[in-house]
């Protein structure tokens, strides 16, 4: 089967590039930036006076999860 080459994916009738990479980004950024905080907030409820390394580590993994469940939620990327 043939590929897109600009989007690596099959060639089909109804075949449609996804969005730019710019669009993409605008789209999650609310969900990353949200379970940041969130990740960071739950460190600080925790924790009474956290690591800066920790504090950046549960906001990481905040921001990741936000994302997954962003991405689970809504399949439209």
């Amino acid at each position: 089967m043939a590929t897109c080459p600009r989007c690596l994916g099959t060639l089909t009738e109804n075949h449609r590039c996804p969005r730019g990479r710019f669009s993409q980004v605008s789209d999650a950024l609310p969900s990353v930036s949200v379970g940041a905080v969130v990740g960071a907030a739950l460190c600080y409820a925790l924790e009474g006076q956290p690591a800066g390394f920790l504090v950046v580590s549960a906001a990481a993994l905040g921001g990741v999860l936000g994302y997954a469940v962003r991405k689970a939620l809504f399949r439209r990327m």
